[in-house]
């Protein structure tokens, strides 16, 4: 392996540097509306409801959906792609896992999850075809299938005990589900750090033509990532399914914008070939507690996805100009 694709992740896995200035303007936001929010309700209920364990724990409960679906996206963001299948991909898990049951819903699900995925990056990779096109034709083509699966009407199936611990049991106090972002959040570090398709996904991002001369293996890696990004979908899908007892159609509409979010406030470069976990999993507590705020506050559903656009749009500005690495 040469040099180039050797050294491609290297900054953003160690040391302090210019890719670090988004996790701390982020670790800023988070307690800056943890004040706000812990202000607010001393205010109107006169307690500190925000800075109570159980409260914050049930919260990250919550926002372990978000990121498990946010890990993948970052795979995706940091090849130089995007993943607009999530929405669908997600509803698609739920609805085959809840419909199937017993010990083969988590296996369903997260097969519907890579079976999308793998068909993502098939076009991404070999058809060539952009992925912000691709992957939206594919999560109308996912939306389709499910309505006529459902005939149009609510899946009358409902999740299994397992899917619903999970999503809301717990161990020695903490949320089962966070955990399952934990082992998921080790595994995409592990993945990023310590293994070649971690570099490789560095370097392709970066310069995907690059890499290739520098023999990575672009179209195993680019497919790879869509695969794992369309499998966590898969498993927040199966998850969510389990938190709300049911699927329904449209559950995943609610976490394509937040976890891109997500993904670009913890300064992964929306063109490729920077960034690092950590930011991606401050940007998901930011939107959380953000989330959280909003609610107490009774802001509308359409301000909120006004204030998650525009947070993407003020980070593209902030983070995505600057000029990508060449190898």
């Amino acid at each position: 392996m040469t040099d180039a694709v050797r050294n491609s992740a290297g900054e953003s896995r160690f040391g302090l540097g210019p890719e670090d200035k988004p996790i701390l303007v982020a670790s800023g936001f988070v307690l800056v509306i943890l004040a706000i929010g812990t202000a607010y309700t001393l205010v109107t209920q006169g307690s500190a409801t925000l800075l109570s364990p159980t409260y914050l724990l049930q919260q990250l409960q919550v926002g372990a959906f978000l990121g498990i679906v946010a890990a993948g996206m970052m795979l995706v963001i940091l090849l130089g792609h995007i993943d607009l299948s999530v929405p669908w991909t997600l509803a698609a898990a739920a609805m085959m896992a809840t419909a199937v049951g017993g010990g083969a819903a988590i296996p369903v699900g997260l097969a519907v999850g890579l079976l999308v995925g793998l068909v993502n990056g098939f076009g991404v990779a070999y058809l060539r075809i952009p992925s912000m096109i691709f992957t939206l034709g594919v999560n109308a083509v996912m939306r389709g299938l499910m309505v006529a699966h459902t005939g149009g009407f609510a899946p009358q199936t409902a999740a299994t005990d397992l899917m619903q611990w999970l999503a809301v049991g717990k161990v020695l106090g903490v949320p089962a589900a966070l955990l399952v972002w934990a082992a998921i959040s080790v595994g995409v570090v592990l993945l990023l750090n310590r293994t070649a398709t971690g570099r490789y996904i560095y370097a392709i991002g970066n310069k995907e033509a690059a890499a290739y001369l520098a023999g990575a293996p672009t179209r195993r890696v680019i497919i790879t990532a869509f695969a794992l990004c369309g499998m966590a979908a898969g498993l927040a899908g199966t998850l969510l399914a389990g938190y709300s007892t049911k699927a329904y159609q449209g559950m995943g509409d609610a976490y394509l914008l937040p976890a891109i979010a997500a993904v670009v406030i913890g300064g992964t470069h929306i063109l490729g070939g920077k960034g690092r976990y950590l930011g991606t999993l401050i940007g998901v507590i930011l939107i959380v507690l953000l989330n959280s705020v909003l609610s107490i506050m009774q802001m509308p559903e359409a301000g909120r996805q006004v204030i998650y656009g525009g947070v993407i749009i003020l980070m593209l500005l902030v983070y995505g100009r600057g000029q990508k690495v060449t190898q």
